[in-house]
């Protein structure tokens, strides 16, 4: 459904808005973690390992939305605290596979009962319906940027 399109000035207020919204929650989010001594790239790399076993770190670069190089600093470093361990795959021995440690999986579920209030006052404003229909419109948003 096509409509008609906006003023230059109204793009920019719903850019901004995204915007704002995204360093308020990395803010809330980074805070909240702070007294559990992750930080919240650790910790969104940290649940994806949670929910996704044996992954190699090219898949968990994709999947938390950054670089592969960054991706293994980051690595190098959680694997420096404890809270990760690489090993080489069974088949693959020019890969590594990463595992949470059970110092990482302490700290992950330290950082989720840190991060779940902050999350629930966000999600406690809206309806279950606003939600969904938030879900959809910010997905519409991304296939246009995309298809631009």
């Amino acid at each position: 459904m096509k409509r008609p399109a906006k003023s230059g000035s109204d793009q920019q207020s719903l850019g901004t808005l995204l915007k704002r919204a995204e360093q308020a929650m990395l803010k809330s989010k980074t805070a909240a973690l702070k007294p559990v001594g992750l930080t919240l790239a650790q910790y969104v790399a940290m649940k994806e390992l949670d929910r996704t076993q044996n992954i190699t770190a090219a898949t968990l670069a994709r999947t938390c939305f950054v670089s592969p190089q960054a991706m293994m600093i980051l690595l190098k470093t959680m694997e420096q605290q404890g809270l990760i361990a690489r090993q080489p795959h069974p088949r693959h021995a020019n890969v590594l596979e990463i595992k949470v440690t059970e110092v990482g999986r302490e700290a992950f579920h330290a950082g989720r009962a840190q991060i779940d209030p902050v999350e629930n006052r966000v999600f406690a404003e809206f309806s279950r319906k606003e939600l969904e229909l938030f879900g959809t419109f910010l997905s519409r948003f991304v296939s246009a940027i995309n298809t631009g």
